[in-house]
């Protein structure tokens, strides 16, 4: 049976063969915009990602990667795109050829400050926790950072710049595997099969055992689990004006 790639390469055609119905190619992410950067003489240049906007529990984890251009390890992609355990692959890869730093939102500073807020917040952290600052900063999404290098927002990034590819899989393996700890700490809840989502599994589990110490408090989900398991809780947030951040960062 012939691969995609040999269907799109028909030799004996005049014009390029039309892929089957239903069949999507994907082209990886590459070098290209990091690579003209580095030809003006901007260096060094990073990627950025996050994982876990959508969980109802755990943190927000963002990675920022400078990937070194003689030593790109082979694959990188988005880390949607990729098994586990590719992620975890390429993981220890970039690990061993770049130059990269991850930061952590916990759940109550996306309580404070929106998911979104605290979002940008933790991906500028992983900016700066980077052993050198870079010249330059491309980010996945719509919204740029608050560095003081240049800062290019890519909408659908992690699927078109190999460094924010690069960071998309630091960040989703770094918080797969933190969530696997957070099991072991609140059992019950399943998290280390779908890490916070919003599954089936995990809505029974919540609704249930009611809300840990790491699910975020403001999501929908939670919020009900609250008023079925802790009313107090939702009756008190009605007349605090300030709640209690704590907040991680680190460069690996």
């Amino acid at each position: 049976m012939p691969t995609i790639p040999d269907m799109i390469r028909d030799k004996s055609a005049k014009k390029p063969a039309k892929l089957p119905q239903g069949v999507i190619a994907v082209t990886p992410p590459s070098f290209r915009r990091e690579r003209a950067l580095i030809k003006r003489g901007v260096w060094p240049v990073a990627g950025c990602d996050e994982a876990g906007r959508g969980p109802l529990a755990g943190p927000v984890v963002a990675a920022a990667v400078v990937l070194d251009p003689k030593r790109i390890p082979k694959g990188i992609d988005d880390s949607k795109r990729l098994t586990a355990e590719r992620r975890e692959e390429l993981f220890e890869e970039i690990c061993a050829t770049s130059s990269f730093a991850v930061a952590f939102a916990s759940p109550a500073r996306i309580d404070r400050d929106n998911i979104l807020r605290a979002s940008l917040w933790a991906l500028a952290r992983a900016v700066h926790a980077l052993p050198e600052m870079p010249k330059h900063v491309f980010v996945d999404g719509r919204d740029r950072l608050a560095t003081p290098c240049d800062c290019d927002a890519v909408i659908g990034g992690d699927g078109l710049v190999m460094s924010i590819a690069a960071a998309s899989i630091i960040a989703k393996v770094t918080r797969d595997r933190l969530m696997c700890a957070l099991a072991l700490d609140c059992p019950g809840y399943g998290f280390e099969t779908h890490k916070g989502y919003a599954v089936p599994e995990h809505r029974e589990a919540l609704d249930r055992l009611g809300p840990s110490v790491h699910h975020r408090r403001f999501f929908a989900p939670v919020v009900a689990a609250r008023q079925k398991h802790y009313p107090e809780t939702i009756e008190s947030d009605l007349f605090a004006e300030t709640r209690i951040d704590v907040t991680v960062s680190a460069a690996i």
